[in-house]
C-alpha cells in the first residue's frame, strides 16, 4: 500500500449514500452522496464520476465532478476543469481551473 493511500476512505462510482457522512480521514467520493458531509480536519475529493447533493464542511475540497450544495472549507477549494458546482463557497483560498462551472457566490475569508 502506498503512503498516499493511507488514511483515505473511498466511495466507488456504483455506491449511493443518503444521509450524514462524517469522519476524521480524507475522503474520495466517485459515487453519489445526498445529505451532508462533515470532515472538519480533513479533505474531500469529489472524483470525475461523483455526483454530490450535500452541504460540505471540510479542511480542503477538490471537485472534479458535480456538486449541488454549499462548501465551507477551512483552508482551500479547488474546482478542476470538469467541475460543475451549484452553491456558495466560503474558504480562505480558491482555485478555479479554466472550464469549471460555478453558480453561486464565493466568500474569501481571512484568518
Amino acid at each position: 500500500m502506498s503512503a498516499s493511500a493511507v488514511g483515505l476512505a473511498q466511495i466507488g462510482k456504483s455506491v449511493f449514500i443518503k444521509g450524514e457522512l462524517s469522519g476524521s480521514e480524507d475522503l474520495y467520493v466517485d459515487g453519489q452522496v445526498e445529505g451532508s458531509i462533515a470532515l472538519k480536519g480533513n479533505s474531500l475529493t469529489i472524483g470525475p464520476n461523483g455526483q454530490v447533493k450535500a452541504g460540505i464542511d471540510a479542511k480542503g475540497v477538490v471537485i472534479q465532478g458535480k456538486l449541488e450544495g454549499n462548501i465551507q472549507a477551512a483552508e482551500r477549494v479547488e474546482l478542476r476543469k470538469s467541475a460543475i458546482v451549484t452553491g456558495d463557497i466560503a474558504t480562505q483560498r480558491i482555485l478555479i481551473e479554466d472550464g469549471a462551472f460555478l453558480k453561486g457566490k464565493v466568500d474569501i475569508q481571512r484568518d
